[in-house]
């Protein structure tokens, strides 16, 4: 599966899990609302500082937002 589709997947669930909708994250981390949801439908490349702030703010390491979490897309 593509990079980027994996990272997605995986914000979301993780986003998901601690109860927060794309705008209270975004607002909270300092991130777009849109910029959140383009990771999340994996069409946004964000760089490895970006993939650290998001791993922060999920209290995860780096590794797991690439993790195969056996979801499929959509």
């Amino acid at each position: 599966m593509d990079a980027r589709l994996r990272l997605g997947m995986n914000l979301r669930r993780l986003r998901k899990a601690k109860g927060m909708g794309q705008e209270k994250f975004a607002l909270e981390y300092g991130f777009d609302r849109t910029y959140v949801s383009g990771i999340e439908r994996g069409v946004r490349n964000p760089t490895v500082t970006v993939v650290e702030r998001l791993a922060d703010a999920l209290g995860v390491t780096i590794g797991q937002l690439f993790e195969d979490a056996g979801e499929k897309p959509g």
